[in-house]
């Protein structure tokens, strides 16, 4: 066993992908309100939320600290992370973030991590973000928040964002503050989270756990020499994954997770209209480190790309006859998903064996998607329990 401590955490978007029920909205928040009860009754560590804006089925997680601060409420020991607050100025003004993120660490007895996210494609269209100005937006956020909650006269002069000198309140209870986030998909995110000393929050979708651990490598080096954003290095890396956990492989193919997992890379495209084949030559390893593709925004005509059915590779081919109509066999789903190391979705033991090999690359938190696409309410409880019975005990400590 890892002697590193580790983590398995639940990971929210919000997400239904049923637009035929017209009752979707109202009942994804009780359903994640359950989810979250049952999250922290098993053991898992933090509750991951996310910030979109106008996402459709994708994510109704347009409000993610009022959530939070719901979640708060109705649980007792899990942590309360959001990966993260869309950080550009023009969507969340900093002051707004330290106070907000102090409140939900007020009420939840010291709960919150804060992490922050550049974002980009339709969000940064709808609120009229500079993207040249994005990622040093991101960095001052970062150095600036932990300042607005341990200084008792804050001010800033700095040319992106003046301040007056005023008192940011609330305080947060936890001391010295919060840990701090990065959301981070490319070398110079990862590097920039190293160099201020906050914690990584990555993701892997069908992407091979080699490119992962070459980034992380990159974060490692960086940390080394940070120069904290806060009053303290958080060192911990966070992994984004799909995961469904089922007693048997019967159960998995029945829960739909791994056609869900294929829906998932179909539809975010789509809805934060960024070219397809970014993700695809994610999934083949090709990806520029650093491809500017990744933020902006492009004709819905654009963002498709060319779909070919032959695809050699066999997941891509999956997503591909998905995306052009048909119907996708849900065990030939599996079948395919398995044979990928990055995705957790199996019986107990088949999810211990992939847990283990993120372990074994240096990630210190798995965030589980579990509620995602088709899976019914009901197969994502069965999935937290047999992990909160079997995994949880098994691997984390």
């Amino acid at each position: 066993m890892n002697s590193r401590p580790f983590s398995l955490d639940i990971f929210s978007e919000l997400q239904r992908a049923a637009p035929e029920n017209p009752t979707r909205e109202h009942q994804v928040y009780f359903d994640a309100l359950e989810q979250a009860r049952l999250a922290d009754e098993v053991g898992f560590g933090c509750w991951w939320t996310v910030e979109h804006h106008g996402a459709t089925e994708f994510s109704y997680s347009s409000v993610p600290e009022m959530m939070l601060g719901a979640i708060a409420q109705q649980t007792e020991n899990i942590h309360l992370g959001h990966s993260g607050v869309l950080a550009p100025f023009e969507i969340n003004h900093p002051v707004r973030v330290a106070e907000r993120a102090a409140f939900i660490d007020m009420i939840s007895g010291g709960r919150m991590q804060l992490g922050l996210a550049r974002s980009g494609g339709t969000e940064w269209d709808a609120f009229g973000v500079d993207p040249d100005l994005s990622r040093e937006q991101l960095r001052l956020a970062l150095q600036l928040i932990p300042r607005m909650w341990t200084e008792d006269a804050f001010e800033s002069d700095h040319p992106l964002l003046k301040i007056p000198q005023r008192t940011v309140l609330p305080k947060p209870v936890q001391s010295p503050h919060p840990p701090l986030w990065q959301t981070c998909t490319s070398s110079d995110s990862f590097r920039m989270a190293g160099e201020l000393g906050v914690g990584v929050l990555a993701t892997t979708l069908f992407a091979p756990l080699d490119t992962l651990e070459s980034m992380l490598l990159e974060y490692d080096e960086a940390i080394e020499h940070a120069e904290p954003a806060g009053l303290f290095v958080n060192k911990q890396k966070a992994v984004f994954t799909f995961m469904h956990c089922a007693e048997n492989r019967q159960q998995v193919i029945e829960s739909r997770a791994a056609e869900s997992a294929l829906w998932f890379l179909n539809a975010a495209p789509r809805v934060f209209q960024v070219p397809r084949d970014i993700w695809i030559d994610a999934i083949r390893g090709d990806l520029a480190s650093n491809d500017p593709r990744a933020t902006r925004s492009v004709e819905a005509a654009a963002v498709q790309g060319e779909i070919d059915l032959n695809d050699p590779v066999p997941v891509i081919r999956l997503l591909n006859r998905q995306l052009a109509g048909e119907t996708v066999d849900p065990e030939e789903a599996l079948e395919v998903l398995e044979a990928i190391e990055s995705v957790v979705i199996g019986d107990v033991d088949t999810c211990r064996r992939k847990i283990e090999r993120y372990q074994s690359i240096g990630v210190d938190r798995l965030m589980c998607l579990m509620s995602f696409g088709f899976v019914s309410q009901e197969h994502t409880l069965r999935s937290m329990r047999l992990t909160g019975k079997y995994l949880i005990p098994e691997l984390c400590h």
